[in-house]
């Protein structure tokens, strides 16, 4: 790395920053944080030192910094002060993938006897002083009080930025309001735009808290677009960092191309491009529109022969034959599509792509056989071993949550050993593990959202090419674009510019949420704690600007008013007798400009309304009811009269206060507007909240009438008998699990029938996966239980409607077949079988959910043998048994190959 240079600063300048830098080391050598630097073995950077230092200070921190940056290195100094004071640390992840590599590193840092692992359907030494956890675990852990919070010190947040996600975001601040006052919390984020203010929430709901960012990559990246089989240059500004052929090649080390931050040009070859491309009818109409950077052209333009041989599309062999050849292997190609990833791998094969050496190619099959030798030799064949083997011994790997999870180890594994070379993945693959390249490959930039096809947003396009660059390995890291037609160069530079990366909140008061909070503290405490969140937070923040908005328009209404005073009269009354006019003679022309056709529609809303049938059109903006071409003439007639004998008709200045008058009319509107947006978000969190209980007192989950401690209110709720079986049910769906346990609706299944219907609770099918099958499995049992779930999702469904909350996702017969022949004893072969067609299951889908499916039979187990009655102990023992006719061949040795990796 360059040192800064001292150019422009006085002998007296450099002197007193020399000896900062001594205090700073002096105080460092008798700290935690300098016995950490020596564990380590080597120095850190200034922001996690800066980091670090506020730690040992006792001060909570944010860490928001570039992907490969080192931001874990400051979670693994919080782990290390808990231990140096004998207390615990919980170190939490999004992902269960992110918590086993966490879990194996911590635990070749401080001793495999120090650190545990928690996953939900993984326990290794949960008792250890360092526990490595999903975030839900301890959300559960926290609701629950779990002994094990007992001495807890250190919660190191991974990936804190998971708490915009809409599906479940919200356990992050549940988390984050939830735990102990006296925990300290480390969270690490990727760069976003408002740093800052998660830090100010953080302040206010866990005391101090300091804001670390660093916006520096350690490696820096070079960013480019291959047009045919030739790597160009995005930006102009790297020039003489190249070869006269346009390939990358490494720069010297202590360069460093510019950042993409700063101000570059677009390369003007790949501007003139675009803008051909464009004109030749490439893009939008082909008239030289501006098109999106992914945006695909419309048929029927024609490009010129030297264009269409520039944008030669390549074959992912020839991809990575230039990749190669440019030195800039490893590579990470990403592909918005499992099946596109599958075929990559498929045809880089029947291409003869070999990337790899003998001893490489040895090395590579003595792993994989040494890890896979427990799965089945039967399900061998249908999890594709072979031809995956086959890859691999290549260099090169599919990396998508369709594949087996030890599919997915093995080839994270083999890529961090440098034995895979090439892995094309989906952009799962850049939203937690740890497994960067020198190179990232992007091979179109649109993808599949689950509804249509968007365009991918410059915050998502930094955190894919982030993976580019090892630290310690690379000098510099590389990204690149595939060029496609109608691609925009510019787009794709404001894409690789942007810095603005807002972290919004997601979070939302839950069912299972509502009744903990009850339990725990009571109605009027728990809202305020769910004012504290980070949602309402920021809608307060919003609620600022807009009451300064508000207080402006209130003066300006107030001027207004005062300006169209009239002496003789209230003219805000003959203002609006004009304004009822105009509107009456504009509708009135409209009409005579349809015709016929809109007399025979008011005459049939007439008809209707006098008949009482339908909703229709019954009335006009302010109510009334619509008049025909006849009625609007005598209405305007009988209003000018009465605008001719209002006293304020006469005023000399009449069309001078009508001025004022229509002025404040439009400010009167537009401050009606932010009145609307101020109430709207003032108090939202809260006011959800109450819907929600007053849904669960409504189903009885909640009673009136318990007297509260705090305010002497005989109004406080209490959590029923049926809201105590909810506290402890957490699946998304988790009202709709509660009402089928109260009504009986699974008591009669055996348990086979129990985990095929629980199957429809814990499945989502994918969006472009058809409809299921029409009959279902399991005999009358089972199709009587999934009719009674589907009905009582139906009721709550409406119920949620008629309180104005988001209803719970529809039960999914879309695992149904597969679940019951798996729980018969049914090969991996047949089960997959019975999901082809409309619903297309790999069998890593497979696996996930049966993790799932699992997990929910083990709530199951939990509530039902506590409910303290005959039903409720037979469905416990049901349940039991449902989970050992799930929990076998890759099912088990999924959830095992963690720990035996760790």
């Amino acid at each position: 790395m360059a040192l800064p240079s001292s150019t422009g600063s006085s002998p007296a300048e450099r002197f007193a920053a020399a000896q900062a830098r001594n205090q700073r080391e002096r105080r460092l050598e008798s700290s935690e944080l300098g016995k950490f630097r020596e564990l380590v073995g080597f120095d850190l950077d200034d922001f996690q030192l800066r980091a670090c230092e506020a730690l040992e200070a006792g001060r909570g921190v944010l860490v928001a910094a570039p992907t490969g940056a080192g931001k874990t290195v400051v979670g693994e100094f919080a782990v290390h002060l808990a231990l140096a004071s004998g207390r615990k640390a919980f170190y939490t992840t999004p992902i269960k993938a992110l918590s086993n590599q966490k879990h194996a590193e911590l635990a070749e840092r401080f001793g495999s006897e120090q650190v545990g692992l928690l996953t939900g359907d993984t326990s290794v030494n949960g008792d250890a002083p360092v526990v490595v956890m999903t975030t839900e675990v301890l959300r559960n852990m926290l609701y629950a009080g779990s002994p094990a919070l007992d001495g807890l010190a250190h919660v190191v947040m991974d990936e804190v930025h998971y708490l915009a996600d809409r599906a479940r975001g919200a356990v992050w601040e549940e988390v984050i309001i939830h735990l102990p006052d006296d925990v300290l919390i480390t969270s690490l984020s990727a760069t976003v735009s408002n740093a800052e203010e998660f830090g100010d929430w953080l302040a206010t709901v866990r005391g101090a808290v300091d804001v670390v960012v660093s916006e520096h990559r350690p490696v820096p990246l070079w960013q480019h677009v291959m047009v045919g089989t030739r790597v160009v240059d995005l930006f102009t500004e790297r020039e003489a960092g190249h070869s006269s052929a346009g390939r990358p090649v490494p720069s010297r080390r202590g360069t460093a191309p510019a950042e993409p931050s700063t101000q570059l040009e677009v390369n003007p070859e790949l501007v003139r491009m675009s803008r051909e491309d464009v004109h030749r009818g490439g893009g939008p109409g082909g008239r030289g529109g501006r098109t999106h950077p992914g945006k695909r052209p419309p048929r029927g333009g024609q490009r010129s022969p030297a264009v269409r041989a520039r944008v030669h599309a390549p074959s992912r062999a020839e991809v990575l034959a230039e990749l190669e050849e440019a030195h800039l292997l490893p590579a990470i190609i990403f592909v918005f599509s499992r099946a596109g990833c599958d075929a990559a791998v498929r045809q880089c094969v029947s291409a003869g792509v070999r990337l790899t050496t003998d001893a490489e190619r040895r090395e590579i099959r003595a792993l994989v056989e040494e890890r896979c030798a427990a799965l089945p030799d039967v399900d061998l064949a249908v999890l594709g071993y072979w031809d995956w083997l086959d890859g691999l011994s290549r260099g090169v790997a599919a990396h998508h949550a369709g594949m087996l999870p030890t599919f997915k180890e093995v080839v994270e594994d083999l890529f961090a050993r440098g034995l895979v070379k090439a892995v094309f993945a989906t952009e799962t693959l850049a939203l937690g593990i740890n497994m960067p390249a020198r190179c990232v490959v992007i091979e179109k930039l649109v993808k599949f959202n689950g509804e249509s096809h968007v365009d991918v947003t410059p915050g998502e396009y930094t955190q894919l090419t982030g993976r580019a660059g090892r630290r310690g390995i690379d000098v510099e890291g590389h990204a690149v674009v595939l060029w496609q037609p109608g691609l925009d160069a510019e787009g794709v530079a404001g894409l690789a510019s942007t810095r603005t990366y807002p972290l919004r909140s997601s979070f939302r008061p839950t069912y299972n949420m509502a009744v903990n909070l009850v339990a725990q503290v009571g109605r009027a405490r728990a809202r305020e704690v769910l004012e504290t969140s980070f949602a309402q937070f920021q809608a307060d923040r919003g609620v600022v600007g807009l009451a300064r908005q508000a207080r402006t328009q209130s003066e300006g209404l107030a001027g207004y008013a005062e300006a169209m005073t009239c002496h003789l009269g209230d003219f805000s009354e003959y203002a609006a007798l004009r304004r009822r006019i105009g509107e009456l003679e504009g509708e009135g022309a409209r009409r005579r400009r349809r015709g016929p056709v809109e007399e025979l529609s008011l005459r049939g809303a007439e008809a209707r309304q006098k008949g009482g049938v339908g909703s229709g059109r019954t009335g006009s903006a302010d109510g009334q009811r619509p008049l025909r071409d006849d009625q609007v003439a005598a209405e305007v007639a009988r209003l000018r009269r009465q605008m001719r004998q209002h006293p304020c008709h006469g005023c000399p200045d009449r069309e001078d206060h009508a001025r004022w008058a229509e002025r404040w009319e439009r400010l009167r509107k537009e401050h009606e507007g932010v009145l609307a947006r101020i109430e709207s978000r003032t108090g939202t969190i809260a006011r959800t909240f109450d819907r929600v209980c007053d849904l669960l007192v409504e189903l009885g989950y909640l009673e009136r009438g318990a007297r509260s401690a705090e305010t002497g209110d005989d109004d406080e709720l209490r959590v029923s008998a049926a809201g105590q079986v909810l506290r402890r049910v957490y699946a998304e769906k988790d009202l709709l699990v509660a009402e089928c346990l109260r009504s009986g609706a699974w008591a009669s299944l055996d348990a086979a029938g129990l985990a095929t219907v629980l199957s429809t609770i814990v499945y989502e099918a994918r969006r472009e996966e058809g409809p299921p099958a029409a009959h279902t499995p399991g005999g009358h049992a089972v199709s009587a239980a999934l009719t009674a779930t589907v009905r009582a999702w139906s009721q709550l469904s409406d119920a949620e409607e008629s309180h104005h909350l988001r209803p719970t996702g529809e039960p999914d017969l879309g695992l149904v077949w597969p679940v019951h022949r798996w729980c018969r004893g049914a090969s991996l072969d047949a089960v997959l079988d019975a999901a082809r067609g409309p619903v297309d299951l790999a069998a890593g889908d497979f696996v996930r959910w049966a993790r799932q499916l699992l997990d929910l039979l083990d709530q199951v187990v939990v509530v039902a043998s506590r409910a303290g009655t005959d039903e409720g102990d037979a469905l416990a023992r049901t349940a039991r048994q449902a989970i050992a006719l799930v929990d076998r061949g890759v099912v088990t040795y999924s959830a095992g190959s963690a720990a035996r990796t760790a």
